[in-house]
């Protein structure tokens, strides 16, 4: 065996790691300029989307998916009309949890038919907004009256859809991944279950639409939801917008990815891409389309996807509504005429008559904000304790941290200092060396590499001749530098520097490792302790763990102070990880 110190200096090689640390420069937000991703094969993206499937659901607090309770849906108040009728609806999406809507049908037709989710966007009025630039209900009529059954459906905080607001939610909310994203997401989903289970309805042809954040709702739906067979977001698909409202946002959300992405997971299934001249998809025909076929090609079916763009402000407005139309009787019904279809009239109904709590209480088992986050956290406690698979376990803290282990690290030295790097990451972790014989030590501090280097049991590991590596993990010793944190959907973008140096310590330990195949110690002091322990937990490999979490016990209150990480209660927190690090644990 060679010595270990020989060998890291042949692991350097000539390896590029920047001096300065990408993570704390390049931080993306919602406004940033994306530039796609080329994916060789199909195989390729298909792992990609395997991954960015996860990541969705977990941000959203969604995953694994929670129970489905039996839909529980109340259909009242018919209206009809010609060639129609409206009813209202609400659905128990989850046990007191209220989602209201209108459910638009044909008349005088004969099913089996194709369905239609209806999500709104930022209108005033929401689903009942009715003006020249947006009408849901025109939308739904026309589309009912040619044969197809519709829901139209509630943002949270909107209209009928009142037990949260549309905004809510901070840092505890955020270690339970509970959010407006999930919700809605959620919601979205169970809506495809009401409307599957409606006799008349195809379930082989189901198609949701909507504009803006509704577009956002759309293709978030599409991408988690192989029910979805046809999805025409409209004026939300940009590189240069990903939306701005916190219901389209969630913690974890776009790490390393962007919105053309989630919609382009929609291939093969039919896509249509409608933007405008006015807002954020103005470049939509010359660069998120193109970006979006070629995955489609890779299927070879880049007819499925079609791009309309309207010379008009942010809208979903007659022009926009009828390219819709066209598409989805083109792929849903098949009809030979679809490119001269037109939009009719639409009468007005009032909006006592469309409100499905107008002069109506909620139902008696209805949840407060509160009693909904308590019973949110409640069921993630309970998935989390009756899973015991390690593997299972680890999939989620990795999909809360997001940490990664390095197939390859890069290094750098210059006397005992070194820097690591995970090639393609720009990351750049300080670190000092200290060549010995037997098992090497990995050591975190809060301070940093000087401050560990001074501690006693650190000193005894030298006297010994062991070999050990201090780091400056991220945002400690050396490695404290400015990081910009003020954009308001930071989060959605950014790891926390918590996650950041879990990553920094499991890059670390995978040098180690693969200079000498054995097992290390890894000692985490003071805070560093959680660090540790969260990192030896999601390893691939075996670590000696000496790690005294002194008063940290799993608390929220715990994890906001100490290790904020969002989604790691969900994840299963404390438990979790000293679950997967039993019978390997010590203090230092």
């Amino acid at each position: 065996m060679r010595p270990i110190a020989g060998l890291l200096l042949a692991l350097s090689l000539a390896a590029q790691v920047p001096e300065r640390d990408a993570r704390n420069t390049d931080i993306p937000n919602t406004d940033t300029h994306f530039s796609p991703r080329a994916y060789p094969t199909r195989a390729a993206w298909e792992a990609k989307k395997a991954q960015l499937r996860r990541q969705i659901l977990f941000a959203a607090g969604l995953y694994p998916l929670p129970d489905k309770d039996p839909l529980q849906s109340t259909v009242f108040g018919r209206l009809e009309r010609d060639g129609y009728s409206i009813e209202k609806v609400y659905l128990e999406t989850l046990p007191g949890f209220y989602l209201g809507g209108n459910l638009y049908r044909p008349l005088g037709q004969t099913g089996p038919f194709p369905a239609v989710a209806k999500a709104h966007g930022h209108w005033a009025y929401g689903r009942l907004e009715e003006q020249p630039l947006a009408s849901a209900h025109t939308l739904a009529v026309n589309l009912a009256r040619s044969g197809y059954v519709v829901f139209s459906y509630d943002m949270l905080g909107n209209n009928d859809t009142l037990q949260t607001p549309h905004v809510f939610g901070g840092p505890v909310e955020q270690l339970w991944s509970f959010s407006p994203f999930g919700l809605q997401l959620w919601n979205s989903i169970r809506v495809i279950d009401f409307l599957e289970s409606l006799p008349a309805v195809d379930p082989n042809r189901i198609a949701v639409t909507g504009a803006s954040g509704g577009g956002t709702q759309t293709f978030s739906v599409a991408a988690v939801d192989d029910r979805v067979r046809y999805a025409a977001p409209v004026n939300m698909v940009s590189a240069i917008m990903q939306g701005g409202c916190r219901c389209e946002n969630a913690a974890g959300l776009r790490i390393d990815t962007f919105n053309v992405e989630f919609a382009a997971m929609m291939a093969p299934r039919p896509l249509l891409l409608v933007s405008s001249t006015q807002d954020w998809t103005r470049n939509t025909p010359s660069e998120e389309f193109p970006a979006v076929r070629e995955i489609y090609a890779l299927y070879d079916a880049a007819v499925q996807v079609e791009t309309v763009q309207i010379d008009a402000p942010h809208n979903y407005n007659r022009e926009s509504r009828e390219a819709v139309y066209r598409f989805l009787a083109k792929h849903a019904q098949g009809r030979q005429d679809a490119a001269s279809i037109a939009e009719s009239e639409a009468p007005v109904e009032r909006l006592q008559d469309l409100l499905v709590f107008h002069a109506r209480p909620l139902p008696p088992n209805a949840l407060d904000y509160a009693g909904l986050f308590d019973q949110w956290k409640r069921a993630s406690q309970r998935q989390s304790s009756a899973t015991s698979d390690p593997a299972a376990i680890r999939e989620r803290l990795q999909l809360a941290i997001k940490a990664e282990w390095p197939g390859k690290v890069a290094s750098s030295s210059q006397d005992r200092k070194i820097r690591l790097s995970r090639p393609g990451a720009g990351d750049s972790v300080p670190a000092l060396w200290f060549p010995g014989n037997g098992a090497p030590v990995l050591v975190a501090h809060p301070e940093g590499a000087q401050a560990a280097a001074n501690l006693p049991k650190v000193r005894e590991w030298l006297a010994a001749k062991r070999p050990v590596l201090l780091i400056d993990a991220f945002q400690t010793g050396s490695a404290a530098a400015p990081r910009d944190r003020a954009h308001e959907h930071f989060l959605t973008f950014n790891l926390t520097d918590d996650a950041n140096r879990v990553q920094d310590i499991l890059t670390a330990l995978s040098f180690l490792n693969a200079a000498r195949k054995t097992r290390i110690e890894l000692a985490g002091f003071d805070k560093a302790a959680v660090w540790a322990l969260f990192a030896a937990a999601i390893a691939p490999v075996e670590v000696d763990l000496a790690a005294d979490l002194a008063a940290f016990r799993g608390a929220d209150d715990d994890f906001v102070r100490q290790f904020f990480i969002p989604g790691i209660q969900r994840a299963g927190g404390l438990a979790a990880a000293l679950k997967l690090t039993e019978g390997r644990r010590s203090r230092p």
